[in-house]
């Protein structure tokens, strides 16, 4: 049984991988077109621009979130594996 779960793990996968890759290729395949008219002379770049970045939230912030959801992904873990094991002594035929 395990094959076949693997199996549809990655059969499931598939799809995300493809989707992620579409819509990554886009802006690593693109390349600037010159304009038509054929070549006129030196082509000016175009003026840099600087992001200013305002605001934002402080690192401590984000590490605080960061180990809160790793908390609650592990305690959510130890109580599923609690309940599967409750529930796999409760099914088992007595002897």
């Amino acid at each position: 049984m395990k094959p076949i779960r693997r199996i549809a793990a990655v059969l499931a996968m598939l799809p995300g991988a493809l989707l992620a890759f579409a819509v990554a290729s886009p802006a690593a395949f693109a390349v600037r077109v010159p304009p038509p008219g054929g070549f006129t002379g030196p082509v000016q770049a175009p003026p840099q621009v600087h992001t200013v970045v305002v605001g934002g939230m402080p690192g401590w912030q984000i590490i605080l979130i960061a180990a809160g959801a790793a908390l609650l992904a592990a305690a959510l873990a130890v109580i599923l594996d609690r309940a599967r094991t409750a529930r796999r002594q409760m099914t088992a035929p007595s002897a």
